[in-house]
């Protein structure tokens, strides 16, 4: 396969911010891209980056015969119709993070891509993040020892929006997602409990559609290690993001990322800038390596980095822990299927 033809399906932030970094890959070429408010606006900036069909209609682009593989970056309730419709027409899929909001119907999307022998990649971009990657490389190759204690900050730098908070699963789908995608990368090890806390501390919105906007999930692993993952909608400082993986023979951490490393030392104080404010600064890099890993993957220069069984997996702690909060204990990962599938009865 000489070059790549993409479709790109929702043209918002991240669809527009795939495109552009798509753009910049020779092996790679978005001719397509659609968005059920597609207009002149949306016209002119795809014909920008040389995208020639722009459309109101997801279906035209998965019917276009040239399109080998398709972006999902719609919201998350389309996200196993459009997976199922293009996994039928034969093309490869990149989606976005979380595959679904319902356990059962990711199960279903992955058995889709499964008989139509497609390949998926499921959009946690912080694995492809040059520290984190370098973190597990360490942790895999044994210097730190066996890990035992793997801790994971995670803090937004300003709560969303209403609407936003109402359609978006809670904060352990929405946001904590990526962190137990993240434990799971760094200890190599699937998780078997956690144990969920949360309270409403910045603003009483997420009270009204019971969510939290504060949490603490600890996480027990097949082998023995335990997680602690912080979250918090509001950090006044920027965009918090650190890791710490502790082990028999050592520990490796990961500090946030800064604009710039300089610090000022007067009588008066230390000082030095904030974090980067927002995760389309902090992961900038790790979303171009993102898009161009599912590239080579899908021209099979590569095994894919993440799969369906890693989005399905942090669905379940997900899961889990919504269903720790509620009940106040902890709770098993395959007692979490048994609670979904009883509350759909």
């Amino acid at each position: 396969m000489d070059k790549l033809n993409i479709g790109i399906i929702g043209a918002g932030r991240i669809g527009r911010i795939h495109a552009e970094n798509l753009s910049r890959l020779p092996e790679a070429e978005v001719i397509a891209i659609s968005d059920p408010w597609a207009d002149d606006a949306l016209r002119s900036w795809a014909h920008g980056l040389g995208i020639g069909l722009v459309t109101a209609n997801s279906e035209e682009l998965l019917r276009h015969p040239a399109i080998g593989a398709v972006l999902i970056c719609s919201p998350t309730d389309t996200h196993v119709t459009l997976i199922k419709q293009a996994a039928a027409a034969g093309k490869h899929v990149f989606c976005e993070k979380p595959v679904s909001l319902s356990i059962g119907q990711t199960a279903e999307a992955l058995e889709a891509v499964r008989e139509a022998g497609v390949t998926l990649q499921v959009g946690f971009n912080r694995r492809f993040d040059r520290n984190f990657r370098k973190a597990r490389e360490l942790v895999q190759s044994g210097e730190i020892g066996q890990p035992h204690i793997i801790k994971i900050t995670s803090r937004d730098p300003a709560p969303p929006g209403a609407d936003y908070i109402r359609t978006s699963g809670g904060i352990f789908m929405d946001m904590t997602i990526h962190d137990f995608d993240m434990a799971r990368y760094l200890t190599g090890s699937e998780a078997v409990e956690v144990h969920a806390y949360g309270s409403v501390m910045i603003d009483p919105v997420f009270a009204q559609y019971g969510d939290v906007d504060t949490a603490i999930v600890t996480i027990r692993f097949e082998n023995g290690a335990l997680g602690v993952i912080d979250n918090s909608r509001q950090a006044v400082y920027g965009y918090d993001q650190r890791i710490e993986v502790f082990g028999s023979g050592g520990s490796v951490t990961v500090a946030n990322d800064y604009p710039n490393t300089a610090e000022v030392h007067t009588a008066q104080s230390v000082r030095r800038d904030k974090p980067l404010h927002f995760f389309l600064e902090r992961y900038n890099e790790a979303y171009i390596e993102e898009v161009k890993q599912f590239v080579e993957a899908v021209c099979g220069r590569r095994p894919v980095t993440v799969d369906g069984r890693d989005g399905y997996q942090a669905e379940l702690m997900a899961l889990a822990a919504r269903h720790s909060l509620q009940l106040g204990r902890p709770v098993r990962l395959d007692e979490a299927l048994q609670l979904q599938q009883a509350a759909a009865q």
